[in-house]
């Protein structure tokens, strides 16, 4: 197995990342760095590509299937993200991340995007995605679908009567079970739990992976053919995203 991991800023970290999991898995990891920021550097089961443009070059060897799957790492998100949605002729990215509480609990989480998730039919697909990856993964099926307030806030604000409205339609296509505002209840025994919108989101995974001693896993893109799963460079490590995507490899 060879799965590709961008390397910018935070060098050290990815590298030695990388070299603990392939230590583990046995498998290997190529490591594509900026050539303007990264020296050359040696680590067991590692090979190194120096590039200028090492986001590009990562999306193409995972399009040409020279390696078996990618991770963002520490390269930028807007551009490597753009390029990929280039590459592989898609309209928009769905990415869907596996979180964990500091509790141990597991669940497939989206959007985290916060240009995802805006719609009705956005949150109805990532139902179904989420499903389909709580399944592969042993995770319960079970989807809640969370909304800015509680039924009874109908009429405070036409925000929130919008999120609700929006999520009890999801409900109603999918089968998914209503949460209302209340994420601490979902995460109790769901598989999957839709934020209201990709805002709200990405700031539930920055509060939990990042400030409540919490975990994320990775998130992959689920709607390209391909495995990339799409990291946070704010990580203290990338050995658990690592170590999932070696996982989607194998369930593929």
């Amino acid at each position: 197995m060879r799965i590709g991991i961008g390397c910018r800023g935070d060098a050290e970290k990815v590298i030695a990342s990388a070299a603990r999991f392939s230590e583990k898995s046995g498998g290997t990891v190529v490591c594509y760095a900026d050539k303007s920021t990264c020296s050359v550097a040696k680590a067991s089961g590692c090979e190194f590509i120096l590039s200028e443009h090492p986001a590009e070059e990562m999306i193409d060897d995972l399009f040409c299937g020279k390696i078996d799957a990618a991770v963002r790492g520490s390269l930028p998100a807007g551009s490597t993200l753009a390029y990929l949605k280039k590459r592989y002729s898609v309209p928009y990215l769905r990415r869907i991340a596996l979180l964990e509480s500091p509790a141990g609990q597991k669940f497939f989480f989206a959007p985290v995007g916060v240009d995802e998730g805006w719609t009705v039919e956005d949150k109805e697909a990532f139902v179904y995605e989420g499903r389909r990856y709580a399944k592969a993964c042993g995770l319960p099926e079970k989807t809640v679908v969370l909304a800015g307030g509680r039924e009874g806030d109908v009429g405070r604000h036409p925000v929130v009567d919008k999120s609700i409205e929006d999520a009890l339609e999801v409900c109603r296509r999918t089968g998914a079970v209503f949460g209302e505002i209340l994420i601490e209840d979902a995460v109790s025994d769901a598989g999957v739990v839709i934020a209201p919108d990709g805002i709200s989101g990405n700031l539930v995974f920055r509060t939990l992976a990042l400030l409540g001693n919490g975990a994320g896993h990775g998130a992959p893109v689920v709607n390209i053919p391909d495995v990339y799963v799409d990291s946070s460079r704010a990580s203290e490590a990338y050995d658990a995203v690592l170590s999932f995507t070696a996982r989607l490899v194998a369930l593929k």
